[in-house]
């Protein structure tokens, strides 16, 4: 690693620390192979990054015809008041929803009740033995959505919500287990930033070779389509959205975790996959300044890497 690199790695660890964040940042020229970052290989809850390998292997199968694109689901309604939650876990009554439909919904929306609605037809094992057919290591998907969001957050009064970021941030262990399971490497739908970039790597630029089976490009051209349709742009995007780039991303949150991976591509053709995995260390649910932050330290480690060789 160059001096400059080092510099750079280190002014950005301090940069973290001071804004109350911790995590890990992974960003890789997907051209050139060219990567930087701090610690990309730290095990994550991972929350609504799930949605990702779950768009993967519905669009998958039904590739394969194991499943209709077209077939209507009955779902319930998700009736939740907390905030955050979209789309149908918000809805009252029950609808009939096309499995396409429910893509753009889980994706592009990040509704989890639309998530759970897919996992139904595709259950988490069958989603993590696709991603080990295409050669994906690194991401573990054990649980729907449901089974793992109803944190202690969802149970208190909204005057009394920074109680549950605060269990978030004190409870945890030296292994990275924690009192609650959604925040436990070892029972959660967990990542790394280096293997979230890998999955976007065979999405957008397949290297030949690099695992047993390609993602069929009829998949891959649909996937990155719903990512670029993203409505959630309120972290990554700043930085990356531009009348001369396209930023295509998914968003992960719960509790104090703060995520995006998503790739953007430059008008010059160049094209970068970006993976932020965050953790706050401040007891509060609203933090633009933190969402600001991760927009900032991955912007600079991509122009680190655009800028040419050290």
């Amino acid at each position: 690693m160059s001096t400059r690199t080092e510099r750079l790695l280190g002014e950005l660890r301090r940069t973290l620390r001071d804004g109350g964040l911790g995590g890990s940042f992974w960003v890789r020229d997907l051209d050139t192979g060219e990567e930087v970052g701090i610690d990309p290989d730290i095990e994550f809850p991972v929350a609504s990054l799930t949605k990702v390998p779950l768009a993967l292997a519905t669009l998958e199968r039904i590739r394969r015809g194991e499943l209709d694109g077209a077939a209507a689901i009955e779902v319930a309604p998700g009736r939740t008041t907390t905030p955050g939650p979209t789309g149908l876990s918000r809805f009252r009554h029950t609808a009939r929803i096309a499995v396409d439909d429910l893509l753009y919904l889980s994706t592009c929306v990040s509704d989890s009740t639309a998530a759970d609605a897919l996992f139904a037809l595709t259950p988490p094992d069958r989603v993590a033995a696709l991603l080990h057919e295409f050669g994906l290591r690194g991401i573990a998907v054990r649980h729907t959505m449901g089974e793992l969001t109803e944190t202690p957050l969802e149970r208190l009064a909204r005057t009394e919500a920074h109680l549950a970021y605060a269990l978030a941030i004190d409870s945890g262990t030296p292994g990275r287990g924690h009192r609650l399971p959604q925040l436990d490497v070892s029972r959660a739908n967990t990542g790394t930033a280096r293997a979230f970039v890998d999955l976007l790597q065979a999405l957008w630029r397949p290297r030949p070779g690099a695992g047993p089976a390609a993602i069929h490009p009829e998949v891959a051209t649909r996937l990155r389509g719903l990512l670029a349709d993203n409505l959630l742009r309120q972290r990554l995007a700043p930085d990356f959205a531009s009348d001369s780039s396209v930023w295509s991303s998914k968003t992960g949150t719960l509790l104090n975790l703060r995520h995006e991976v998503g790739v953007v591509e430059h008008a010059d053709g160049r094209a970068y996959a970006v993976a932020a995995l965050t953790e706050s260390q401040v007891a509060a649910g609203s933090r633009p300044d933190a969402e600001a932050l991760m927009g900032q330290v991955a912007r600079r480690l991509r122009d680190h890497l655009r800028s040419g060789p050290d």
